[in-house]
């Protein structure tokens, strides 16, 4: 089963899959400036919480790459934390974004003692392929854990893109889809389409026809019906932000499909690593929404499909209600209600 890797870092580059011009082209492409990484991130060129939060990484040691040997720590630091708070400004709702990079920032303090620009640098490289790493590993430990909940079931509605083109390799919410199929059960995905980015429709059946796993596209406004027809066994979904009391970020229309879901009886699953939870968040009114242009809808993919004009509501994500939620796949474990303690004492 082949596997796409969403970001690598390879012979001293960094590699990003250009998702934007997925399904019609799989192209590969090397980012070498920190402007470049911003745009990546920004545009959607990469994307998906874990992945945008490893593209920041590496974008900060970019951003350092050309800083002169014979440069004053001071200097360094001073265009590091720069080109850090540029691309932490890319994207605001995914807290792994953030996470990431307040990491390469706690790395950098713990270095200027060794005075060494060079060392330094290599050292904060050696820190974002960790992440990158880690990612991997913490993928496949949500898919462990998924596949145990979802062991008994046949058919898995989705929303968005939460597999491997979101993350290093395995992905979060079809991670246990990618377990399964190692153990020889194959799961049958459905895929919402995901307006207006149609993420579901490009990428997630794109990568899970890749992988050989049965897949069907659906329309957004199709999730009920099917489930009214016992095509739906179960949700599982992937997360921006997850607060201390569990209400969860994630694309638009998320929430709509925890309603539809409760409304039939489907348990509803969101996976996620540790790193995209955000306990300095109490609740999901605290979350900052990432509203992106009216021309997403109104000139979808280069075709006008609204009068000129016309006032336009684009957030990119909605939060769904811990109460709606039927349990957390995540790296550690899978938590339970009541979320607002077990939460802090899984993570915390």
């Amino acid at each position: 089963m082949a596997r796409l890797k969403t970001i690598d870092y390879v012979n001293g580059k960094v590699q990003i899959i250009d998702q934007t011009l997925l399904p019609n082209e799989l192209k590969y492409l090397t980012i070498e400036t920190v402007n470049d990484m911003y745009d990546a991130i920004k545009v959607l060129k990469v994307r998906g919480a874990p992945a945008i939060g490893i593209a920041g990484a590496f974008g900060t040691c970019l951003g350092v790459a050309d800083v002169a040997s014979d440069a004053t720590i001071d200097q360094f630091k001073a265009i590091f934390i720069r080109h850090a708070d540029y691309l932490n400004s890319s994207r605001p709702t995914a807290v792994n974004l953030h996470w990431a990079i307040n990491r390469m920032k706690q790395k950098l303090e713990s270095l200027l003692p060794l005075n060494n620009i060079g060392l330094i640098r290599q050292k904060l490289l050696d820190e974002a392929v960790a992440i990158l790493e880690e990612d991997r590993r913490t993928g496949r430990a949500i898919g462990e854990a998924g596949f145990e909940l979802l062991k008994n079931t046949t058919t898995i509605l989705t929303h968005c893109n939460a597999g491997g083109l979101a993350t290093a390799e395995y992905g979060t919410a079809l991670a246990p889809v990618y377990i399964g199929a190692e153990k020889g059960h194959i799961f049958h995905v459905y895929s919402d389409e995901t307006r207006p980015l149609l993420q579901g429709a490009r990428i997630t059946t794109f990568e899970l026809m890749h992988a050989g796993i049965p897949v069907t596209l659906i329309c957004d406004n199709m999730a009920a019906s099917v489930m009214a027809k016992g095509k739906i066994d179960a949700v599982i979904v992937g997360a921006d932000r997850i607060t201390r009391n569990g209400d969860t970020a994630n694309k638009i229309g998320t929430y709509g499909v925890a309603l539809l879901a409760k409304a039939h009886n489907i348990p509803f699953y969101v996976a996620a690593p540790f790193s995209t939870f955000d306990l300095t968040m109490e609740c999901g009114e605290q979350i900052p929404i990432e509203e992106r242009d009216a021309e997403e809808i109104t000139c979808g993919f280069g075709k006008q499909t609204a009068p000129t004009g016309v006032k336009v509501f684009n957030p990119a994500f909605d939060v769904t209600p811990n109460n709606l939620i039927t349990a957390f796949i995540t790296d550690k474990g899978v938590i339970t209600p009541p979320y607002a303690s077990k939460i802090v004492s899984t993570l915390g």
